[in-house]
């Protein structure tokens, strides 16, 4: 069996070094023992309930030191425990108290490996301390609380009192026994190992014990064990945060000391990166008149250096292939003998610049010339140099050749600045050029300008029925002969389409410039040859002066634009001056268009109106034709002729065509359902060219017939002629969707356009809509009549239905019957009515065809007609 004296424990129980040590070391563990030996006997002698009592105090205690908070830069602790220990203490006595602070020590030591010796001496010393202690502190305490007027300020004296001093002597007696054990002297300063922050901490902890223990007497056993629930979580969250504040302080000092290793290895590679770098500058220095002289020698681009004076003294090979000349042509020489004299005082001023420091090098781009006289451009640079080896300074400058770069660079500007197509001058460029005039007539009051604006009549057509290539050709065409009636100084433009502008510069009178118009217009009335075919033009030319005040282009070009607008309402093929009223009146129209973008967005004041169709043989009402109508808020009823037009130019015929198409398809089925008798009615609406170009009509009008409960084939769409024959690559599909949906097409205007036989024998139209014109002018034996009885005629053997419009008199609509023409409207039949009007006419309609129900169709015809 192995010798037990041979472990170190063993052995140093069995033989001390100094006797007084060991008999001192055996003393504090006896008494230790009986304290604690005592204790527990004296509180197995308690009451079962008051025993459990105690054991729940003393495993809190066990449990709470188990969560120490360490004071900081100490290595001194504190915990819970010493508030449930001093607690036990008042309230079982110091026995109890004895057997929680032994709990306490050995729960806090267990936490960290220790020597199972050292663990059972400091817990035995604890029980000796806070036995002594509490002994001491029970027997006055209840003469110290009846010999004063606040017993609650003795108990919290005499709790902090037993808590730190309990506490000081534990200390003092463990540092009194390691001292023993290891054989060496007592230190005065072991008793006062305890003091300090940790005996404040542990008087504060013994303070709280006493405040448990008066709600205790005060509140009974619930409170305190809420109070006791409380302190513990306040003691555990402190632990956890000192623990989490160790951690930081070891990572930092652990950074710290990274930081310093690093810094070192740092420092080291410095130094020896220092010293090989001075070594390699060495070997550099010694390297840098090669490299630059071969640099300088290689270099694809010319390179000189040139002393202060302006002289050459070396120039690399390239520069002499630059400047078409030998070295010793070129070296010794100025070289201000090379530059366009042009271009020299720039460079000197630059020079002069980088010799007094004011900047560390110059760049700019000039023209020099070569050995044959030619200009070259280049871009040079020039900055101080100080050849390897030497102090002496001078200007190195290197020269590259730019004019291919010039020259794309001219080629670029010129097509920013012209049309591609015509080689004019373009929008932009022209607007410059009206910038520089206008400054000019601010600059001399007598300098006198104009500008005309054109805008060609008939180019929609040619692009639309010849192609593009046709219309680009045409503007090339026109071009020339517009630039032929210019005079010097005078500047033409392609602003865009077949849109042109003319600056009419230095203007000894305003007539000239109508001159000018009417030189224009005189040459554009010789016929074009395009595609092998004569096509004539002709243009619309608005003009406005300088003397008008402007100081904006575009407004100038605004108001030019205005006029030709005037001129093409006028007439086309004409010119018109600008003046104040077009200004106006171009304003009323885009307050027009503004007020009536509100109106389609959910404004008021738009409507429709409905015209009556008839049967000029019966009388029968077959249908109406939707008419808008606007009722302005402040301008009144406007002219359907003022704001259709509008309209059109700003794009809301399509909304507007929309509203109609909704209202009529709302209004047809209503009237409909009125009586079995007008189940039949139909509904024209007309639709521009807008409509037709934008390719959604279809799915518009399927929409509107299916929202309101429509049949197709009670819906007519009306277009001109003119946009029919316009549009006829875009609307013959459209056409004949709109024929296999089972909608009605009308050709409106007929007669003023210029549509062929064979496109009208071909596209699937139901009628032919006589305009107005020939049936105003109606006379028995007139020319209108032969055209009317023609038209009819072609209808008839066409297969489609004719319609009159515009029947004003009696007269008019028995002609008209007699010529064979089938249905008619105008207001000798019935004016455009309001929707809420149209139910008295249907009660009317419905009277007379009951009576022509009873054979008296002739009179119910002559009735509708008179």
């Amino acid at each position: 069996m192995r010798d037990l004296s041979s472990l170190p424990v063993v052995s140093r129980l069995l033989g001390w070094r100094s006797q007084a040590s060991g008999l001192g070391w055996w003393t504090l563990v006896l008494l230790g023992c009986f304290a604690w030996v005592y204790s527990a006997l004296a509180v197995g002698q308690l009451p079962l309930n008051l025993g459990l009592q105690v054991a729940c105090w003393v495993l809190v205690a066990l449990v709470a030191s188990y969560f120490p908070i360490k004071i900081a830069r100490t290595e001194q602790t504190f915990s819970a425990a010493s508030v449930f220990t001093t607690l036990v203490l008042l309230m079982h006595g110091p026995a109890a108290a004895t057997l929680a602070a032994s709990a306490e020590v050995l729960g806090t030591l267990r936490r960290t490996p220790q020597p199972w010796h050292r663990v059972v001496t400091q817990g035995l010393l604890a029980s000796l301390a806070m036995y002594l202690c509490g002994s001491l502190v029970h027997a006055s305490l209840p003469s110290l609380r009846a010999s004063t007027q606040s017993p609650v300020a003795a108990l919290l004296m005499a709790a902090m009192m037993l808590s730190s001093v309990a506490h000081v002597l534990s200390c003092g007696l463990r540092s009194a026994a390691q001292r023993m054990w290891a054989d060496e002297p007592l230190q005065t300063s072991d008793l006062l190992h305890g003091f300090g922050w940790a005996g404040i901490a542990h008087a504060v902890t013994g303070a709280l014990g006493g405040i448990l223990y008066n709600e205790l007497e005060r509140s009974g056993v619930a409170v305190v064990l809420a109070s006791g629930l409380i302190v513990a979580l306040l003691f555990t969250t402190l632990h956890f945060f000192t623990l989490q504040q160790e951690s930081d302080d070891a990572v930092r000092q652990a950074a710290a000391e990274a930081l310093e290793r690093e810094a070192e290895l740092a420092a080291s590679i410095a130094r020896e990166r220092a010293a090989a770098q001075k070594a390699r500058h060495l070997r550099e220095l010694e390297l840098s008149e090669r490299r630059f002289h071969s640099a300088f020698t290689h270099a694809s681009i010319g390179m000189a250096l040139m002393a202060f004076d302006g002289s050459i003294r070396q120039a690399n090979p390239a520069l002499h292939g630059l400047l078409g000349m030998a070295p010793p042509d070129l070296e010794g020489r100025g070289f201000r003998e090379f530059v366009h004299p042009g271009d020299l005082q720039g460079l000197q001023v630059a020079i002069h610049k980088v010799a007094l420091r004011e900047s560390e090098a110059t760049s700019l781009e000039l023209r020099c010339r070569d050995a044959q006289g030619q200009d070259v451009w280049t871009g040079l640079h020039a900055s101080l140099f100080s050849e390897p080896g030497t102090n002496e300074q001078c200007f190195i400058l290197q020269i590259q050749d730019i004019s291919a770069r010039r020259r794309a660079e001219t080629a670029l500007h010129h097509r920013a600045f012209h049309d591609p197509l015509t080689g004019l001058a373009n929008r932009d460029r022209f607007n410059e050029l009206l910038a520089m005039a206008l400054q000019r007539t601010d600059e001399h009051l007598e300098y006198r300008f104009a500008v005309l604006f054109l805008d060609f009549d008939r180019f929609k057509v040619i692009n639309d029925s010849k192609g593009h290539a046709a219309g680009d050709e045409f503007l090339v065409q026109v071009s020339r002969r517009l630039q032929g009636c210019l005079r010097a100084g005078d500047a033409l433009a392609r602003l865009g389409g077949d849109e042109f502008a003319i600056l009419a510069g230095n203007l000894p009178h305003d007539t000239d410039a109508v001159r000018l118009a009417e030189r224009l217009l005189e040459a554009l009335q010789e016929p074009l040859q395009l595609t092998g075919l004569e096509w004539s033009a002709s243009a619309s030319i608005g003009i406005t002066f300088s003397s008008m005040g402007y100081k904006a282009p575009e407004d100038m070009l605004r108001d030019a634009d205005i006029a030709m607008y005037r001129a093409k309402n006028d007439g086309k093929a004409r010119y018109a001056l600008f003046d104040v009223s077009l200004h106006t009146e171009a304003s009323n129209r885009l307050r027009l268009e503004n007020d009536l973008r509100h109106a389609l967005h959910g404004g008021s004041g738009l409507s429709v109106a409905y015209q009556p169709l008839f049967e000029l043989d019966t009388g029968r009402l077959k249908g109406f034709e939707a008419l808008a109508r606007w009722d302005h808020p402040e301008l009144g009823p406007v002219s359907p002729c003022t704001f259709i037009p509008v309209a059109e130019d700003s794009g809301l015929v399509v909304q507007l065509t929309d509203f109609v198409l909704e209202q009529a398809c709302r209004d047809l089925h209503h009237w409909q359902q009125v009586d079995p008798v007008f189940a039949e009615l139909t509904m024209n609406v007309n639709i521009a060219a807008k409509d037709v170009s934008q390719g959604e009509l279809v799915p518009r009008v399927t929409h509107a017939l299916g929202r309101h409960g429509v049949q197709a084939r009670h819906l007519t769409i009306e277009l001109t002629e003119n946009i029919l024959m316009t549009q006829l690559s875009h609307s013959i599909g459209m056409l004949e969707e709109l024929r296999e949906l089972g909608v009605g097409l009308s050709v409106d205007d007929f007669g003023t356009g210029y549509s062929s036989l064979s496109h009208l024998s071909t596209l699937p139209i139901d009628s032919l809509k006589i305009d107005m014109s020939f049936v105003h002018q109606l006379r028995i034996g007139s020319s209108e009549a032969a055209v009317i009885r023609a038209i009819v005629l072609l209808g008839r053997s066409l297969g489609k239905q004719v319609v009159a419009e515009g029947i004003e008199t009696l007269e008019q609509a028995e002609q008209l019957r007699d010529l064979g023409c089938d249905t008619g409207q105008g207001f000798h039949l019935s004016r455009p009515l309001p929707g809420t009007t149209v139910p008295a006419l249907l009660e009317a309609q419905r009277i007379t065809q009951t009576t022509a129900s009873r054979g008296d169709s002739a009179a119910t015809a002559a009735h509708v007609i008179h």
